[in-house]
């Protein structure tokens, strides 16, 4: 099981081509409503979730966590009690956690980031506490997957897949919606 976390305020490029290419992966992908189970994203398009934060179950069955970025989508994926619970559970259990944008700096602040490298958009780098702090669209570092913004959201999505089903799955995707050139 994956969950996407999607509060008031996410950014939708950032949710939803994650969700794709997950799903393209023929991943077990849930969109998790964060306090309403039709979240509007920063730029007005309001999401039906595919279950609320009362049904999300923190169990063997995790294979990963999304944290979409965006304001103030960061700001309340923060403030929310099963998203602290679910990072503090895949940090746990070693479950691979993926946050884009703004919201890398919810598992900086947490101390998750310490010694890794991560990006996050601009001017949150302060957040990446004891980070090593990249400048690339994506980087994967052990269980952290940490992308820069919603113009990365497709490699991100990528990425992914590759952490979870491996290069060629990953490559596979990018060849079939041509991503590749």
């Amino acid at each position: 099981m994956i969950y996407v976390f999607l509060a008031n305020g996410f950014e939708e490029t950032e949710a939803i081509a994650p969700i794709d290419m997950l799903r393209r992966a023929k991943l077990n992908v849930k969109t998790v409503g964060v306090g309403t189970k039709t979240p509007t994203s920063s730029h007005g398009i309001q999401v039906t979730a595919d279950i609320t934060t009362e049904e999300v179950r923190l169990d063997s069955e995790l294979q990963l966590i999304v944290l979409p970025g965006g304001m103030p989508g960061t700001l309340n994926l923060k403030a929310s009690d099963t998203v602290q619970k679910a990072i503090a559970f895949c940090a746990e259990n070693k479950i691979p956690v993926g946050a884009i944008c703004a919201a890398p700096s919810i598992l900086g602040d947490l101390g998750l980031l310490e010694g890794r490298e991560a990006v996050c958009f601009p001017g949150f780098e302060k957040n990446l506490l004891g980070a090593k702090v990249q400048n690339k669209l994506c980087v994967t570092d052990g269980q952290y997957t940490t992308a820069c913004g919603a113009g990365a959201a497709l490699a991100f999505g990528l990425e992914l897949v590759k952490v979870l089903c491996g290069t060629e799955k990953s490559e596979e995707i990018r060849r079939a919606i041509v991503a590749d050139r």
